[in-house]
């Protein structure tokens, strides 16, 4: 399997001391979701968006993924934390092994975190769903303690 683990990436790290990123909910930047096959190898050291081994175009589901809908950054005693709304596509033939979270408005497409699904999943002309955690500080799929 070429997913290893789950990854904030690096770069993004650092991009947010040079305010790259901006997560505010209507106001803020577009950030994807796309979907990879198992031949996909990502690490934290990931910089930015690829093509290269992404799940092909089905249903609702198409090149460069799906926008994610941002839940404003907050905090809860000395964690900040973000999360998005669950994404679904629909009428898709997928089978994903993971997936990479991206900031689209950003010069370069800039990768934000690597999520390894542990396994394939998989969606027969149906609904593949993105059902992300809880937003609170020991959840959000975006923690910085």
């Amino acid at each position: 399997m070429a997913f290893s683990g789950n990854f904030m990436c690096t770069s993004f790290k650092v991009e947010l001391m040079k305010a790259v990123h901006n997560f505010t909910t209507g106001t803020g930047n577009t950030f994807k979701l796309a979907l990879y096959d198992n031949s996909a190898s990502f690490t934290a050291a990931t910089t930015a968006y690829t093509a290269t081994n992404e799940v092909a175009a089905s249903g609702s589901y198409s090149a460069g993924g799906g926008a994610l809908t941002n839940v404003t950054p907050t905090s809860s005693g000395t964690t900040a934390f973000t999360d998005f709304a669950d994404l679904s596509f629909t009428s898709a033939t997928i089978t994903a092994y993971g997936a990479m979270i991206y900031n689209d408005s950003a010069a370069g497409d800039p990768s934000v975190c690597i999520l390894d699904f542990g396994g394939a999943k998989t969606s027969t002309a149906g609904t593949f769903t993105i059902i992300f955690p809880t937003d609170d500080s020991t959840n959000a799929i975006l923690r910085i303690a």
